[in-house]
C-alpha cells in the first residue's frame, strides 16, 4: 500500500515530545534470605564474644544404697568470638541533576541512596552467609567477620579432600559431588544428635531444582488446578522436623545450608547510618556505612551439606 503523497510523518518531525515511562524498571536479585531470618543483636566493639556450653555425658548406671558423693567437675562454658567488618555504597549527584524533573524520581539523591541501601543489604548478605575467614586486620588490611561456612564444624558433610575447623577459620573445599537426600538425611540425623534443629535450608537455584526432584516428590498427591504443574519444593518434612527450602543467589551454589534463625544473629557495631560527605564542588556525596558481623551462637545448631555440583 503506498503513502499518502506529502503525508507529514514522525520521520521528519523534529517537535514530537518523548514519551518516558514514570517506572523505573529493576529485576536485579535483591532477596537476603539468612540475613533477613536470623535475629539482630548491638556490641560495642569490634571484637565481640559470646559463649556456648554443652551438658555432662549422659548417665544411666544409678547410684547405690547409702552412696558417698563423688563431687563431680563443673564444666566451664566455651567462649567464642568474631570481628565486625564494614560495608559501604555512596551515590554523588550534581546539583543540576539534583533540580531537574526526571522520569520516575521526585529527587534523583533519595532514589540513588534507596538503591544503594539494597545493594548495601545485598554486600552484606553474601559476607555474612559464605565461608569467608575472620580476619581481624590492621592499617592497610579491612577486617572480614568469619562467614557462616568459617563457623559451623561439626553437623557437615563434605566431598573427598573437604575440610573445616570451624572458629571462624575458612573451610578448604573438596571435590564436588550430586546433592542427594541421603546426603541431606545424614546432616539432618547429625544435627539430631547433636541437639540441633535446624528449620531453614538455603541454598542455589540449581540445588533448589535438585530438591524438588527428591524421590519422595514423585509419591506426593495434592489437590492442583488443572491448568497448573506442581513442580517445586517448599518444605521438605524429614525425620527430625520440617525444613523451608529457600533459594538464594548471595550463598555459595556449593553449599546447602541447614540455618536454625534461632542460634544466628547480626551483631550491630554500627546500624545502617547516612553520611553527609564534604562538599567540594557542584555536586553533593552521601554515604550508607553498616559496620557489623555474624555471631554464630551454637554452631551444633546448624549443619551444611558442602562441596555439591553446580550445574
Amino acid at each position: 500500500m503506498a503513502k499518502v503523497t506529502n503525508a507529514f510523518d514522525t520521520y521528519s518531525a523534529t517537535a514530537d515530545k518523548e514519551d518516558l515511562s514514570n517506572i523505573i524498571y529493576n529485576i536485579s536479585p535483591m532477596q537476603t534470605p539468612f540475613m533477613s531470618s536470623i535475629g539482630t543483636r548491638n556490641v560495642k566493639n569490634v571484637v565481640f564474644d559470646w559463649q556456648t556450653e554443652v551438658l555432662p555425658t549422659p548417665a544411666s548406671s544409678g547410684e547405690l544404697e547409702g552412696f558417698e558423693l563423688s563431687r563431680s567437675a563443673a564444666t566451664a562454658t566455651v567462649r567464642e568470638s568474631n570481628v565486625c567488618m564494614i560495608s559501604k555504597r555512596d551515590a554523588t549527584v550534581s546539583g543540576s541533576q539534583e533540580v531537574s524533573d526526571a522520569a520516575g524520581k521526585r529527587s534523583e539523591m533519595a532514589h540513588q541512596l534507596a538503591l544503594m541501601a539494597k545493594a548495601l543489604k545485598r554486600d552484606m548478605e553474601e559476607a555474612l552467609c559464605q565461608k569467608n575467614a575472620k580476619t581481624t586486620g590492621n592499617a592497610s588490611t579491612a577486617r572480614k567477620t568469619g562467614g557462616f561456612e568459617s563457623w559451623v564444624e561439626t553437623n557437615v558433610s563434605r566431598g573427598t579432600n573437604g575440610a573445616g575447623a570451624g572458629n571462624g577459620a575458612a573451610p578448604t573445599d573438596g571435590t564436588q559431588r550430586a546433592l542427594t537426600e541421603a546426603l541431606l538425611k545424614s546432616v539432618l540425623q547429625l544435627s539430631f544428635e547433636n541437639g540441633g534443629e535446624p528449620s531453614l535450608a538455603i541454598c542455589g537455584p540449581h540445588n533448589k531444582q535438585v530438591i524438588s526432584g527428591f524421590s519422595g516428590r514423585s509419591s506426593a498427591r495434592q489437590m492442583i488446578d488443572a491448568n497448573t504443574v506442581e513442580a517445586s519444593v517448599s518444605i521438605y518434612s524429614s525425620d527430625f522436623g520440617e525444613l523451608q527450602i529457600v533459594p538464594s543467589n548471595r550463598s555459595r551454589e556449593r553449599s546447602l545450608l541447614l540455618v536454625d534463625p534461632e542460634y544466628a544473629k547480626v551483631a550491630y557495631l554500627r546500624n545502617f547510618q547516612t553520611v553527609d560527605i564534604a562538599t567540594i564542588g557542584d555536586a553533593e556525596t552521601k554515604m550508607i556505612v553498616a559496620e557489623y558481623g555474624l555471631e554464630v551462637s551454637n554452631e551444633k545448631a546448624h549443619g551444611i551439606v558442602a562441596d555439591l555440583s553446580v550445574s
